[in-house]
């Protein structure tokens, strides 16, 4: 059996989507908080399996021996390691065959502060003594669809990261990452850092989004701690404003700039360009 935690997500659902193509329906089980909002995989007879990261009773009965299971990191930032643990040492007692985790680009060496917990959880996981497949998982593509819509309306995109370039994919890249994991053969205790193709730089991101938008969209590189009362005037919490903007200001030290080429050789294909990801945004323009 497959099965995939955190499975009513965004990542979630385009992975399980990737395997339903893949391998038929009732090989297929989730592992979701709320089994209501599973219904349309249960409908096509995916396995449900109702468990929480936070009531680690709830995973006993969640993975089976020989399982081959995904990790989907916890959006909670800051309060996640203890919710993998719960994970891992569930998938540990079941003897699964397989754990994949979704990680973040470089976790042992990244300075992002989302790094820590990343690599904590994949020494849990190496300790664990699981066979495991460490999914370092770059910067997605739709972190910055917010920021193109707000660039085209007010002709200005903001940020800290200066000339610093982010080798973005799409979440549907990365799900058929995983996918591929989860379905193919020699993948045990495996590392792979996944990154889009093409590095782009953020003045490069405002003019795709000026050319798209058919309006002047300029990029503006704003000091760390003027960018991070920006992004609080707009409504973030101020930690979290702080957090987004030192990760911007960390982007120019090339963190998050590496295009070895993982990515496209795991799923077959090209990455998804900046442009096609961009695109649809403007339909009209």
């Amino acid at each position: 059996m497959i099965v995939v935690t955190a499975a009513t997500g965004q990542l979630g659902r385009l992975v399980v989507e990737g395997l339903l193509a893949a391998v038929p329906a009732d090989q297929i089980a989730v592992v979701v908080r709320d089994p209501g909002k599973a219904a349309d995989f249960a409908e096509r007879g995916v396995h449900v399996r109702e468990a929480d990261y936070d009531r680690p009773a709830t995973l006993e009965g969640a993975f089976a021996a020989g399982d081959r299971v995904l990790l989907i990191s916890s959006p909670d930032v800051g309060a996640r390691l203890d919710q993998h643990k719960a994970v891992v040492d569930a998938a540990a007692a079941a003897g699964v065959a397989l754990l994949a985790y979704t990680s973040l680009l470089h976790a042992d060496t990244s300075p992002l502060a989302v790094a820590p917990e990343h690599l904590a959880t994949e020494l849990y996981i190496r300790a664990s003594g699981v066979p495991f497949s460490l999914l370092r998982n770059g910067w997605y593509t739709e972190n910055y669809v917010s920021a193109a819509l707000n660039g085209a309306e007010h002709g200005t995109v903001a940020g800290s990261a200066g000339e610093g370039r982010v080798a973005g994919a799409t979440r549907a890249d990365y799900a058929a990452a995983a996918v591929a994991v989860l379905t193919g053969e020699g993948h045990e205790n495996s590392v792979y850092e996944l990154s889009g193709d093409t590095a782009w730089s953020m003045p490069e991101f405002a003019a795709e989004v000026s050319a798209l938008a058919g309006r002047p969209v300029t990029y503006q590189d704003l000091p760390q701690e003027e960018y991070a009362r920006v992004l609080a005037s707009a409504g973030l919490p101020e930690p979290v404003a702080a957090m987004l903007a030192a990760m911007d200001a960390d982007i120019t030290k090339g963190v998050l700039a590496d295009t070895p080429g993982t990515l496209s050789k795991l799923i077959g294909r090209p990455t998804t360009p900046l442009h096609e990801t961009l695109a649809p945004l403007f339909p009209g323009d």
